[in-house]
């Protein structure tokens, strides 16, 4: 059993890329073909385990966190206002819709939670949907939304620089400017146990869930906790800034964060996508293909509307724009295209500063919309 798993994995993977390197017009796919691919196996019926995206999350975020670390606090400080409302403006956008669907056009709140969970990509904000409605619809909705919450990300952040017809080269060099300070560790004494890095990262993980572990209690009986996504994203950014605990030297070269957060990337497209295809067409078929659509706009909205905000109303750069809205619609793979396309892993930065407060807001405001709607 563990062999198949395996092997299924890694041929969602090889056919995943294969498909994802397809270009039509200059936009491709790239690392979400491997949702596509996971998709068409989970409609047959082949399921990876779950520690597979989890896993594939965990390694993502902490890489993410470990790239952002050293410019984070100088970033935040800068642009705090503009991270902490744009990440807000999605989040409150997508319910918005959400409470749109379930009253203009009688949708039963928990497959319209549920949509709204799928087209933000949010796991947290699925299983904080799941804790406050109990019912099995929730995932039903995430199913129809998540494909389209993907790709719609990955194809905007390509699609908006054509538009705009972006210089990207110019782009890079302006958020290399404004990404100032990496800080490196004086002295030599620092105690290093591995040159590629995997201990720091190691210990990152276990902080972060540790983290992620902490549960708030909200009013009415809610709760609210980072997870396994918020909590390694947190920790990695922290090592990633100060680079060491006491004289551990906790560096970790770019070869080895790069390599992590790709296979990170790929594993949780493969998990997710599998999970997601299982019974995906006969959902439509039972309860409308309108159901798409309605998906379809949770997601579009959002990032529209955050988009705005972002380069017009507070003037970001359009690579600091493009990886805030990642943030905002906490969309791993889309900040994986970003990272692509526009060749520079500096757009981490302000994707690591508005992801948790798009997670912390999804994850309450899911809760708090479907108790009161129950």
């Amino acid at each position: 059993m563990l062999q198949n798993s395996i092997f299924l994995l890694f041929l969602i993977i090889a056919l995943g890329y294969l498909l994802g390197s397809i270009r039509i017009k200059g936009m491709h796919l790239g690392s979400a073909g491997i949702l596509l691919v996971a998709l068409v196996f989970g409609h047959f019926g082949y399921e990876l385990p779950s520690v597979v995206q989890n896993l594939g999350l965990i390694l993502f975020v902490t890489s993410v966190g470990f790239l952002a670390g050293p410019e984070f606090f100088t970033h935040f400080r800068g642009g705090a206002k503009a991270y902490v409302f744009t990440g807000a403006v999605i989040i409150i956008t997508g319910v918005l819709t959400a409470l749109l669907v379930i009253y203009g056009f009688g949708v039963s709140p928990d497959l319209a939670l549920g949509l709204l969970t799928g087209a933000l990509t949010t796991t947290p904000g699925l299983g904080a949907a799941i804790e406050a409605t109990g019912s099995d619809l929730v995932s039903v909705g995430y199913g129809i939304a998540y494909p389209f919450g993907v790709i719609s990300v990955v194809l905007f952040v390509q699609f908006v620089p054509k538009i705009l017809h972006v210089d990207m080269e110019k782009e890079r060099q302006e958020l290399a400017k404004q990404n100032v300070g990496s800080k490196e560790i004086g002295g030599e004494k620092a105690i290093r146990f591995d040159k590629q890095g995997l201990f720091a990262v190691a210990v990152a993980v276990l902080i972060g869930l540790l983290i992620g572990a902490i549960t708030i209690p909200l009013p009415g009986g809610a709760s609210f906790s980072l997870g396994s996504s918020g909590g390694p994203l947190i920790a990695g950014i922290l090592i990633g800034h100060f680079r060491k605990i006491g004289p551990i030297d906790l560096k970790v070269p770019g070869t080895t964060l790069t390599a992590l957060r790709e296979l990170g990337l790929a594993f949780f497209l493969a998990g997710a996508g599998t999970h997601a295809g299982s019974g995906f067409v006969e959902v439509l078929v039972q309860n409308g293909a309108m159901l798409f659509v309605y998906g379809a706009i949770m997601a579009l909205a959002p990032e529209i509307i955050g988009f705005v905000f972002a380069y017009k109303l507070f003037h970001l750069e359009i690579l600091d724009t493009l990886g805030t809205v990642c943030g905002g619609m906490t969309s791993t793979p889309a900040l994986g295209t970003l990272i692509s396309s526009a060749g520079t892993d500096d757009v981490t930065v302000s994707y690591a500063v508005t992801y948790p407060v798009a997670l912390a807001l999804i994850v309450i405001l899911t809760q708090l919309v479907g108790t009161m709607c129950k």
